[in-house]
Parts: C-alpha cells; structure tokens; sequence
C-alpha cells in the first residue's frame, strides 16, 4: 500500500470516498418516505459535497481548515451489528450502515492525518475526522431518539 503515501493518490481516493457518499445519502433520501428522513439524508449528502470540495482544494493547493475539537461518541455503532442495505431497508438498519460508514470515515482522515508530513495537510485531515466523527454521533442521536425508544 505505498500509494497511501502519496498525497495526489490519498487525496484521490478520499474524494472518491466524499463522492460515494454523496451518491449513497441522495439515494437514501430519495427513497425516504418521510420528509424529516429526506431533509436528513440530502443535508448529509451536502456535507459530504463540502468535504470534496475541501480535498479538491488541497489538489489545487489550497487547505482549508475546520474545527478540530474532539466530539462525542455514543458507541452504538461499536456494538451494533453490520447490515447490508437491501431495497427497501428499514430505518434502523440504514442508519447503522450510515453510523459505521462514517465511523470508516472517521478511521481513514484519522490515519491520513497520522501519515501526512505537512502540518496544515495534518490539520485538514484531523479536521475532516472530526467532522465524520460528528456526523456518526448525528447518527447516533438519531437511532436513539426514533429507533431505541421505539424498542
């Protein structure tokens, strides 16, 4: 895995990531039947958006910068089991696929950050860590309010 050391080919693959999940949560959002789950899905589809347009930045030679406070874990992706989307999936099981999906994410700006040499690089990936890591803990708060307190 040397290419995991190459800036163009890490931020490559990373924008590749941001795209999928574009792709997968405007999916999900036009399959919603509700317009709170709709509104849900297509603002994380947003983010995701921004945070391609941040790496494509990078390429182009400018970083940008976000907040890089720790944020909270709940950890019911931590013990949750894995699913596979299936058409149609119920809500739970879509939004452990997305708390898992972001907490991938999370693991892969985290390990990237380790890796780059260029402090503002670093910076940038700490900093799309932890916005991963707020959007499983949206997640979270999400299965707990309409999917544990249903059980």
């Amino acid at each position: 895995m040397t290419n995991m050391n190459n800036l163009e080919y890490i931020l490559d693959y990373a924008i590749a990531m941001e795209q999928k999940a574009v792709e997968l949560y405007t999916m999900i959002a036009e399959k919603a039947t509700s317009r709170h789950d709709k509104e849900l899905f297509l603002s994380f589809a947003q983010e995701e958006r921004g945070h391609k347009i941040k790496l494509e930045n990078v390429k182009s030679g400018k970083t940008e910068i976000g907040n890089l406070e720790d944020i909270a874990d709940l950890k019911i992706a931590d013990y949750a089991n894995d699913v596979e989307l299936t058409d149609p999936a119920s809500y739970q099981d879509i939004l452990i696929f997305a708390m898992k999906q972001e907490k991938q994410a999370f693991r892969l700006y985290s390990d990237l950050a380790q890796r780059a040499e260029n402090e503002d690089i670093k910076d940038m990936f700490r900093s799309l860590a932890q916005e991963e890591a707020n959007h499983k803990l949206r997640f979270e708060i999400e299965y707990d309010e309409n999917v544990l307190k249903e059980n």
